[in-house]
């Protein structure tokens, strides 16, 4: 049997020898999305700080206890009470998402873990949304055992404790951006413990003591403090009436500030990670 000629194929035309076509290359993966990744960081971050972080919760919550009994000997009630019970409260947040966070991030950082994060196919806000998630859910039932507890220590009403549904995420994010930025931006481990130590006490000093008792240039101070704002709508929800306006306006404050100290600590993650 004879070969099939080229240009009986064809037609008995020839075709002229044209450039080869480029190989299509396989597709690329598509690009993590935020959310998931965001869920897959914070189950993660949930189950190692678990066993780590209930202990030292409990000594977050403890404290706070302790000092609403101290602070009984010298507050009767009234506004100061109000203040005492709402500071003592958001403490705990400020004891987890801001001091424990900042000594995370900084240790993470030390010894090389942010390599490890850097290999994952995982947005660098997904890596720092995750983590302050997680260290600010260990804040929630410490946070109302604190809020219960001063409520029945200094005989007030607990009709609006729902507020703190609202308090523990917004002061809980505002802190932990602070936290996380301050470990990532802290040169060294010990910088980054001492950064979140001194961020946990100017909380208990600033957000426990009543502000009407300080010298105006601390009063100045605590303003600048993001859980101040946590300690003001808390403490506006004891009232009898509560001026609404005047908590969702501190909560908005706690909001905003939260994610601009997410940013923040989402670019001191990058930089550091690409060092």
């Amino acid at each position: 049997m004879s070969a099939v000629s080229a240009e009986a194929v064809s037609g008995g035309q020839t075709r002229a020898p044209g450039p080869a076509r480029p190989v299509e290359g396989a597709p690329l993966a598509p690009a993590p999305r935020l959310l998931p990744a965001l869920a897959a960081v914070y189950r993660a971050q949930l189950s190692r700080a678990r066993v780590a972080r209930i202990p030292l919760l409990f000594v977050a919550t403890f404290q706070s206890v302790g000092i609403m009994v101290l602070m009984r000997g010298v507050v009767d009630g009234g506004e100061a009470a109000r203040a005492v019970v709402a500071g003592s409260s958001v403490l705990v947040v400020a004891f987890v998402a801001l001091n424990l966070l900042a000594q995370y991030f900084g240790q993470l950082r030390a010894g090389g873990g942010l390599d490890h994060y850097a290999t994952l196919p995982v947005p660098p806000a997904a890596v720092v949304l995750g983590a302050a998630g997680a260290y600010a859910s260990f804040t929630v039932p410490g946070t109302a055992v604190t809020a219960v507890t001063g409520s029945v220590l200094f005989g007030l009403p607990m009709a609006h404790l729902w507020v703190l549904a609202a308090v523990v995420p917004l002061a809980g994010a505002a802190l932990a951006g602070l936290g996380a930025a301050i470990g990532l931006l802290a040169p060294r481990q010990e910088l980054a413990t001492l950064g979140g130590q001194l961020g946990m006490s100017a909380a208990l000093l600033l957000g426990v003591l009543p502000a009407g008792h300080l010298p105006q240039p601390v009063a100045w101070a605590r303003d600048l403090l993001p859980s101040t704002y946590g300690v003001e709508a808390l403490a506006h929800s004891y009232d009898a009436h509560p001026d609404w306006l005047r908590v969702v306006a501190d909560l908005g404050v706690c909001a905003a500030v939260g994610v601009v100290s997410l940013a923040v600590a989402t670019w001191a993650y990058r930089r550091a990670a690409v060092r």
